[in-house]
């Protein structure tokens, strides 16, 4: 479907925080295309119409300074974003061209989710009432599948029954060698699988030269001449095809490239190096690649239904722009995780804490994910949970309070934030983040059993909430970026929330009079929290108790609603949201009374506080403004300037599943 929205960066391959590919330019042939963290994974795109070179993705030319006159681009007349997949159409020369890039993400079916593997699909035909001799070109370089380009390749190619399929991979192959933020993986191999029973498809292994002698040509006489290994910069090897559409006229031809990463081991665990979920029953790789293609058809049809019910629904919950906001925010989401099991089967689903330290399995990134995953598979919320449980159960472990994250991305073997400090952590934070969690996802399928397996924690979790929650001591909250708060009128709501959420769960189990003492403990939690955030205008909340003329979103409000625990009176979220509208800047309501920055999660879950969609569009909007307007051609990024529409900092954070808190909300309050 068309949409309006100029995204800053475009998803084309997102599957994992390793294997996720970007355009971050207007048009697919401003740019080579990136990695999420900005490091050039190249893809070029060439066709030729009657003799007459023209590009559709990325460029010929690797190096910027050698000169060269590149191919003219193909006009782009058209560019389509949905939850799964995104569209270019070109016309030029009499001919369109159609390239779209497909990622089928779809949480009712985790061995697809799991599955490597990604979709460039190409349609071509003649829009002028004449035949036209048609040929394209389509690489990907061997920059995809090592962390910086003077690291050598080794590749091969094979047939594989009727696929042909195009192997690189790093010469050292040293599995969950290292972790970090700004890396990209350099172990297991990257694979472009093509049919080789569809008429005119050639595929080559070789330097990126073979682009110019197709754009001299239209073919690729001389290929295969590199010596192994070589670094990836020495030569910019390619994993190439070419696909003779012949004369094409009015009907549509149409062809499918299959770009897939086998990480081989992908997380390690608490000492066991675990492989992708999609690999436990013994799947290998042909497999994976013979079910991707002989699967695309029907794939592609339940993408298109899924992408409309979706886009439905967010047009219904708040507009327009809201459901593009969610579409830009889907593959993002998920692409942020990855999914294994443990040595039990246990699913495990692993997120990367994305241009902010690389911690792995977060629990305040999780949480504010989870809307997106409480709507299509709390599954995978309970997924995310279980390693904090683990951890937390172990001697490793030396704190009351819940911990921050088991490690950093790919290697889970114990927090790393702050280096375990104690004056570093987030107790109040990550106490409330569980147990709201563990309320939310045992309410989404009414399964409690999950709660009751940890209750020991739970509970422990929940008594020092009701201790030191209310109103919390000098301390970080999710928002560590600014600074240590004491008496954090936010945080305050979050752990009475958390209060709250263990006494659904006592509920949810049958222990009536447990249940009733603690949302009695947390109704009374609520009273004084409103006597202690009362600004003295009496028209909002305060950021902070005793910081008079301060204010904050106070988004963890949310949770009362969704609960139907109503332990907050009406009016504070009333007050609140005509607060916020007040605030706004061009580009959003600030986090807090301290700065112009804001938060793109927050501001939903704030917006989503309204009780009609007039205010939630207002507060949402200019969200909207800020990545149609950006300069930051990255990622979503969730951190920004309200008044430039500047990043901050973050991108590719699977935070942004918070965007979806307002579609959660509709679905749970009916």
């Amino acid at each position: 479907m068309k949409t309006s929205i100029r995204p800053p960066a475009v998803p084309l391959v997102t599957i994992d925080p390793y294997f996720s590919v970007w355009s971050m330019a207007d048009r697919l042939t401003d740019d080579f295309t990136r990695h999420w963290t900005g490091k050039r994974n190249a893809m070029t795109g060439l066709i030729m119409i009657d003799g007459v070179p023209r590009r559709f993705a990325g460029l010929v030319e690797p190096n910027v300074e050698n000169y060269y006159s590149e191919p003219k681009a193909m006009t782009q007349k058209d560019f389509g974003l949905t939850a799964l997949s995104s569209t270019y159409d070109y016309e030029e020369l009499g001919i369109g061209l159609k390239v779209s890039f497909t990622s089928p993400l779809l949480m009712d079916d985790l061995d697809l989710l799991s599955r490597p593997a990604s979709y460039a699909g190409l349609s071509v035909r003649s829009i002028d009432g004449k035949s036209h001799r048609v040929q394209i070109y389509f690489d990907v370089t061997g920059e995809w599948c090592v962390n910086s380009s003077d690291q050598n390749v080794v590749w091969r190619q094979q047939q594989d029954g009727e696929l042909v399929v195009l192997q690189v991979g790093h010469e050292q192959q040293a599995y969950l060698n290292r972790s970090g933020d700004d890396l990209r993986i350099d172990w297991g191999q990257l694979y472009l699988a093509v049919n080789n029973t569809s008429p005119g498809i050639r595929t080559y292994i070789d330097s990126a030269a073979i682009r110019k002698e197709f754009v001299r040509t239209g073919e690729i006489v001389t290929a295969n001449r590199l010596a192994m290994p070589q670094a990836v910069r020495e030569n910019n090897l390619v994993m190439a095809c070419t696909w003779d559409c012949g004369e094409v006229s009015a009907e549509e031809v149409s062809n499918v490239i299959v770009l897939a990463y086998d990480d081989v081991y992908a997380i390690e665990y608490f000492g066991d190096k675990l492989q992708a979920y999609w690999k436990r029953n013994g799947t290998t790789v042909s497999a994976m690649l013979s079910a991707a293609i002989a699967e695309y058809p029907e794939l592609i049809n339940r993408c298109t239904s899924f992408d409309r019910q979706l886009w439905e629904d967010g047009v219904r919950a708040g507009g327009v722009k809201y459901a593009e906001l969610l579409v830009l925010a889907y593959r993002q989401a998920i692409a942020a995780h990855k999914l294994v099991t443990d040595r039990d089967g246990k699913l495990l689903f692993m997120s990367k804490e994305c241009y902010s330290n690389g911690c792995i399995a977060t629990v305040d990134v999780s949480y504010p994910s989870i809307p997106l995953f409480l709507l299509y598979n709390p599954e995978l919320v309970r997924a995310m949970m279980r390693p904090i449980f683990k951890y937390a159960a172990s001697e490793a472990w030396p704190f009351e309070f819940a911990p921050h994250d088991v490690g950093q991305y790919p290697l889970a073997n114990g927090q790393v934030y702050s280096e375990n400090a104690r004056e570093g952590q987030m107790p109040v934070e990550e106490c409330g983040n569980m147990l709201i969690m563990a309320a939310a996802v045992c309410a989404a399928d009414k399964q409690p059993e999950f709660a009751e397996e940890h209750w020991e924690l739970l509970s422990k979790w929940a008594d020092y909430l009701l201790e030191n929650g209310l109103d919390p001591e000098n301390q970080l909250c999710t928002d560590d970026f600014a600074g240590h708060l004491a008496r954090n009128a936010n945080l305050s709501v979050k752990a009475i929330m958390g209060v709250a959420g263990y006494s659904l769960l006592h509920g949810m189990l049958g222990h009536s009079t447990e249940a009733e003492r603690y949302i009695t403990a947390a109704k009374d939690m609520a009273a004084k929290w409103r006597e202690l955030a009362n600004d003295h205008d009496q028209d909002h909340y305060k950021l902070a108790f005793g910081q008079e003329g301060s204010w904050s979103l106070k988004y963890n409000l949310i949770w009362d609603i969704l609960f139907g625990t109503h332990i907050f009176d009406e009016t504070i979220t009333q007050k609140e949201v005509a607060w916020y509208i007040t605030k706004q800047n061009n580009y959003g309501v600030p986090l807090d009374s301290r700065k112009v920055y804001t938060k793109a999660d927050w501001v939903v879950w704030a917006a989503s506080l309204a009780s009609g969609q007039e205010d939630f569009v207002k507060l949402i909007e200019p969200l909207w403004d800020f990545l149609n307007e950006t300069p930051d051609r990255v990622p979503l990024s969730d951190w920004y300037d309200t008044k430039t529409a500047k990043q901050i900092g973050f991108q590719h954070r699977s935070v942004v599943g918070g965007i979806y808190m307002k579609l959660l909300k509709d679905k749970w309050i009916q």
